[in-house]
Order: structure tokens, then sequence, then C-alpha cells
């Protein structure tokens, strides 16, 4: 690999054929990655770039430590670890939901705008795998929480009295539904984001805009244009 090589992180699971269909569509040959599922580099000299696979919440941290010059995360992460990364586009995929749920006996009253009243959750524990996001979203209206952080199964919670809701992402709503929780109160939507290494964006500007400019003209054809620039976290 050449040292001026552009690596590029994707993450693993459902987010990865998205991403490399988007960078194919930009016109990288990359339609040999991702065929052996244990192999996790695909050089790709023909295009001077380097593609590594990543679990979805390293990639922050691979691209803020210069392990790779861009990557491809989900905004709930970046929110979450909050790095030191700049955001360059929003690429429209991966769609989710930040949102407040509680099981369905013990919801909050209604408001006269037929929201949730949220004031008697205050000191209230929260089940999430983002505390810091819902530290700051309860801290915005006032409210002290304590977050308790898992790495799964959050729906659990409420139920086996470890919290009274719970804060996560959720795009159909089905295991809400299924555990018998309510959606109280809608935080923010999530798509998947460009990012890049400070230091690499800088030093390979015209490379690392030169492929926002193509993905923003793919994501504009497709009729959801993209929000271009460097957006501070």
């Amino acid at each position: 690999m050449a040292q001026n090589d552009l690596t590029i992180a994707l993450p693993k699971g459902k987010l990865l054929v998205d991403s490399l269909n988007l960078l194919q569509k930009a016109g990288l040959r990359c339609e040999h990655v991702g065929e052996d599922s244990r192999q996790l580099t695909f050089d790709l000299p023909e295009d001077g770039a380097r593609i590594i696979i990543c679990r979805p919440t390293d990639i922050p941290t691979y691209v803020e430590y210069g392990a790779a010059d861009i990557g491809f995360v989900g905004k709930d992460t970046l929110l979450e670890q909050n790095c030191d990364v700049a955001e360059l586009l929003d690429l429209k995929f991966g769609f989710c939901r930040f949102m407040v749920a509680m099981p369905e006996e013990s919801l909050p009253p209604r408001l006269a705008d037929g929201s949730y009243d949220l004031s008697g959750l205050n000191h209230k524990r929260v089940a999430t795998k983002f505390p810091r996001v819902a530290q700051m979203f309860f801290s915005e209206k006032g409210m002290q929480v304590t977050p308790i952080k898992l790495h799964g199964n959050i729906e659990l919670a409420p139920r086996v009295g470890l919290a009274e809701m719970i804060m996560d992402i959720v795009s159909t709503g089905t295991t809400l539904r299924l555990n018998r929780l309510i959606e109280v109160a809608p935080i923010m939507e999530a798509t998947t984001r460009l990012i890049a290494n400070r230091v690499s964006y800088r030093m390979n500007y015209e490379r690392i805009q030169g492929l926002c400019t193509k993905i923003r003209d793919l994501l504009e054809d497709l009729g959801d244009p993209a929000a271009g620039g460097e957006k501070e976290q």
C-alpha cells in the first residue's frame, strides 16, 4: 500500500452493503470487498485506496487517531462518543430515531398539546446504550436522570425494575410493541455520516473533498440532497 493511499473505514453489519454501493457509484472499484467475511482489509490499488472493515462503534476511534482517513458511521455513534473528527456529509441511509419509551401501564400524563409530561421522570433511571445522549436530552429540559449503561436488550430493563424508562434508537418500533413499551418523547433522527480525520482532511483536502462532491452529486440525483462542508460536533 502506498503511503498516500486513502484509508476508508466501513462498518460491518447492515450498513456495509449500502456503504459499498455508494462508493461503487462514486467510482471506486470495490466489488470484491466483503466477499470473505473474515477478511478485514481490502486494497484498491487502481483507486489508490484501502478499505478496512470495523465494528460500527470503533470507526470514530480509527478515524480520530488517523488509522483511517475517512469513515462511514451512524450519527448516533458520533453523538455518544463525541470524538474529535470532521463530519462532512449526511449520507441519508441507515435511518433510525432516538426516543424515550416507557411501559404502557406507567405512562406519564398528557399535556394540552398531546405530548407526554416528562417532569415526573426527574431523578429517575434510564436504561440506554447512549448515556451521554440521554444526559444531554434531559439536561436541556432542566432535569437530572441516572443513566444505566446496557449493551443490549434495553427493553427488558423497565420490566424487571432496573429502570423506569429506556432511551434507545428505533427503526420500525416492532421490538417496543412486543415488549409493551410506548414512545413518550422523540429526541432526534439519525443517519449514516461521512467523517474524516482532521489532519487527513487538511493534508488530503482535494482528494477527500473530491470524493465528497461525487457522493453529494449522487445523493442529489437520488432526490435527497446532502448538506456539504465540515460540521463541528
